[in-house]
């Protein structure tokens, strides 16, 4: 994969990873489903994730890496609970530590599995 297609891809999945976030945590507290309620949970966490993509394009890392997951989740994250915290969203600690893990398994995850693809590919031409 090129290094430009890889932008659109990261973009895409990142934005989709925080909505599913934020889309089955609502579910899970009985709150509305609906695109409102979805984009009001969401926005804050995808304007980190933008925030995170910018600061990585910055460092000329390539946005499928693992170590762009990570900025991504960092930035992901904590901006995303400043702006829950400005607006009045509330930030408790239980809801802090689920979001952490979730968003890194999301957004750290999909690159992770397909860096090991990319890795496992070559290995598997070798073997008869």
């Amino acid at each position: 994969m090129s290094r430009r297609n890889a932008w659109p891809i990261a973009i895409a999945a990142d934005a989709v990873s925080i909505l599913v976030f934020a889309a089955v945590g609502r579910a899970n507290h009985h709150e509305s489903a609906g695109t409102q309620g979805i984009w009001h949970t969401a926005w804050p966490f995808l304007l980190g994730a933008a925030l995170g993509l910018a600061f990585t394009a910055y460092q000329r890392v390539t946005p499928t890496e693992i170590r762009a997951g990570v900025r991504v989740w960092v930035w992901t994250l904590v901006i995303g609970m400043v702006v829950r915290n400005s607006i009045g969203g509330g930030t408790p600690v239980p809801f802090v530590i689920v979001a952490a893990v979730v968003l890194a398994v999301f957004l750290v995850g999909w690159r992770a599995l397909l860096s090991w693809r990319r890795w496992r590919t070559p290995w598997r031409r070798l073997t008869p």
